[in-house]
């Protein structure tokens, strides 16, 4: 990519320049878009021209204030369609916009770096925000002091393999259905409410790659009720594989009893609680100024 190139193209006066869009979602899938009426080759992502795909006047600072632009274009099943949009297959994905001269694309220069925000569809077509890299600073970073472990399940900091036997089922759905309750006749032993607050993944499918948290795992008479905090959006149909991983509700009796984790755990159980700003002694609440997790845990 030659910025010199480019900067030289600019000074001619008769220009040839184009906008390309890279998109790279969180499941890996990567999207080429431009604004030119052929296909471009940037960084070896094709840039399709007949995607719809437009933006909007880009406004940048130099401080640390959030660059925004718009980026708007048409539901099409070629690019990018209502289904994917509506399952969150783009949310978050980062986004790269170049300016390039069309007629030598490696004369080239990013103008923008960022993800994708808010998405709006309608009238078979969608509007979507696109946010700077700066967009970062508005987020909290570090930990909070809380009584409950601020890990992940199996994350780097939990450590736990939720892969070992007996911390996960892996099944196909029995039935269609709503994308949030769940019921399966035939369900390997597990205790109940074993999986509540853990992952559903879907594994094959229309809905490959999504993911839940579980709500409610209820055992019955007929066999076993799933139910998500939230709906999957997209198509979940009788056959589809998925997973579903143990549930931890972030207290240290579970890390302890259930997954036998507690030298990893994250949390601070004997940081007070408010209602320890207004509590006073008492003849079964002796304040004799010791510990007052001696020899407990929580």
């Amino acid at each position: 990519m030659t910025i010199e190139a480019l900067y030289s193209h600019l000074a001619t006066g008769a220009t040839t320049l184009c906008r390309a869009w890279i998109v790279t979602r969180k499941d890996g899938v990567v999207m080429g878009f431009t604004d030119h009426d052929r296909d471009l080759v940037i960084d070896g992502v094709t840039c399709r021209a007949d995607a719809g795909l437009s933006a909007r006047a880009l406004q940048q600072t130099t401080g640390l204030s959030v660059d925004n632009s718009e980026a708007v274009g048409a539901l099409t099943d070629a690019s990018i369609t209502e289904a994917d949009i509506q399952a969150g297959r783009f949310d978050g994905a980062e986004v790269k916009t170049c300016l390039v001269n069309w007629a030598a694309p490696d004369e080239r220069v990013v103008e923008f770096r960022g993800s994708l925000g808010e998405i709006t569809r309608s009238g078979g077509a969608f509007r979507a925000e696109l946010r700077g890299l700066t967009e970062l600073l508005n987020q909290p970073q570090g930990f909070a002091f809380q009584p409950g472990c601020s890990a992940v399940l199996g994350d780097r900091r939990c450590k736990f393999d939720t892969g070992a036997p007996g911390f996960f089922a892996e099944l196909a759905l029995e039935a269609d259905s709503d994308g949030r309750v769940f019921r399966f006749g035939g369900f390997p032993a597990f205790t109940p409410r074993w999986f509540e607050h853990g992952r559903f993944e879907v594994l094959s499918g229309d809905a490959t790659g999504l993911v839940g948290v579980v709500k409610i795992d209820r055992v019955e008479a007929d066999g076993r009720t799933i139910e998500l905090w939230q709906a999957i959006t997209a198509r979940l149909a009788a056959g589809d594989l998925i997973r579903i991983i143990a549930g931890c509700d972030k207290t240290t009796g579970t890390c302890r009893t259930k997954f036998g984790n507690f030298l990893n755990f994250r949390g601070f159980p004997h940081v007070p609680g408010e209602d320890w700003l207004a509590s006073y002694p008492g003849q079964d609440r002796p304040n004799t100024g010791g510990s007052r997790f001696a020899g407990s845990v929580q």
